[in-house]
């Protein structure tokens, strides 16, 4: 199983599932993150976290945490 966590600078991924329970869920759904979309990995902080990416035409960081429960092909 591939996340959006494992996606390399530059690369783009296909929202295959999205992981999680309730509000957590629902928070990234808020965000536009939901299943068939296309997201672009723009950047990653120093450190690893958070994720910068390009979605449904908007930028949007992420956090690592949040971003292993986005499965990606």
């Amino acid at each position: 199983m591939k996340t959006l966590k494992d996606v390399k600078i530059g690369g783009t991924a296909k929202v295959v599932k999205l992981y999680g329970e309730g509000a957590l869920k629902r928070r990234i759904m808020d965000m536009g993150i939901t299943k068939g979309v296309e997201i672009f990995v723009r950047k990653v902080a120093p450190l690893g976290d958070p994720i910068e990416v390009n979605v449904r035409g908007y930028e949007l960081s992420i956090r690592k945490d949040d971003a292993e429960m986005i499965e990606v092909e």
